[in-house]
């Protein structure tokens, strides 16, 4: 994962992470808004994001709330 790189294009709202520079045979949406991107050999290489600063901050949000959670003993 040395290659691993990011790229976040604001007008569209979307990020972009680069784990390979090896082209892109396929992709498969796992999840509303999230793309794996796989090589000839299914392995992932890239992953794109839609709608990424709402993921971004929903993700912080459930991620701090389970903190509190956890920190309060419930």
């Amino acid at each position: 994962m040395n290659n691993a790189k990011m790229a976040y294009f604001e007008k569209e709202d979307i990020l972009y992470l680069t784990i390979s520079d090896e082209r892109e045979a396929r992709s498969v949406e796992i999840s509303p808004n999230i793309t794996a991107e796989l090589n000839e050999d299914g392995d992932l290489i890239g992953i794109e994001i839609i709608n990424a600063s709402a993921f971004i901050r929903d993700s912080i949000l459930e991620s701090v709330q389970a903190r509190l959670l956890t920190a309060s003993g419930n």
